[in-house]
């Protein structure tokens, strides 16, 4: 499939149902719909009756915090690993300057 190629997937969210059309896959842009739905439907649960689009942007609101906190835990796993690096990085080159040391006496 190219990048441009261009796919329809109707979709139900908060019980209306919607055409997208994407780049995305067909079966991705279903999951991502569900998610939504699912969000929207956990939403009016915990609520009570919301009107849908308080209820959809509530569901924006909480989606929109789940990534935040997904890419702010990423960054510190990817400071980890480079400081993980750097200092294993460290501790081997000065047992190879131990090494070349002794290697000369």
């Amino acid at each position: 499939m190219s990048k441009e190629e261009r796919h329809s997937v109707t979709v139900r969210i908060a019980g209306e149902e919607h055409t997208i059309r994407s780049n995305a896959d067909p079966d991705y842009t279903k999951r991502c719909a569900r998610y939504v739905d699912d969000r929207i439907h956990e939403i009016r649960k915990q609520a009570g009756l919301l009107e849908g689009h308080k209820a959809a942007i509530l569901a924006a609101l909480s989606i929109a915090d789940e990534c935040f906190q997904a890419r702010d835990e990423a960054e510190r796993t990817r400071e980890q690993a480079e400081s993980g690096a750097r200092k294993l990085t460290e501790r081997l080159l000065k047992e190879i300057e131990k090494g070349v040391g002794a290697a000369r006496d």
